[in-house]
């Protein structure tokens, strides 16, 4: 069963760049060990787009939609629980669009070993 790549093209404005990957270096790396996880980069755009690619690679979709359900959901609905307080302490979202793209991997190279 070949691999799946989510990209998420994160529209950034370019004074919350700065701000979009203070929070990717913090974050508490829930992906990291999330089973199927494979792969992360967080691409900055060079030229030519605002645009901010968050590569994953997984396993499975499988894999990828449970930590969608599990970790991802916990992550992004902020910390604690005072009912409905929590969401209102949150900060605003660094990017102002988000599109995710799914792919599977149908080939792939690694450099060869000398």
């Amino acid at each position: 069963m070949p691999s799946v790549v989510k990209i998420n093209a994160l529209t950034v404005p370019a004074e919350q760049r700065e701000v979009l990957e203070r929070r990717f270096a913090s974050r508490a790396g829930a992906v990291e060990s999330s089973d199927g996880f494979e792969w992360f980069e967080l691409l900055r755009p060079v030229e030519g787009t605002d645009q901010y690619l968050v590569y994953t690679r997984w396993r499975s979709e499988e894999d990828f939609q449970a930590w969608m359900e599990g970790p991802m959901k916990t992550a992004h609905q902020g910390g604690g629980g005072e009912g409905g307080a929590g969401g209102a302490e949150r900060p605003k979202p660094a990017a102002s669009a988000s599109t995710v793209w799914s792919f599977e991997v149908v080939q792939q190279a690694a450099p060869k070993k000398g």
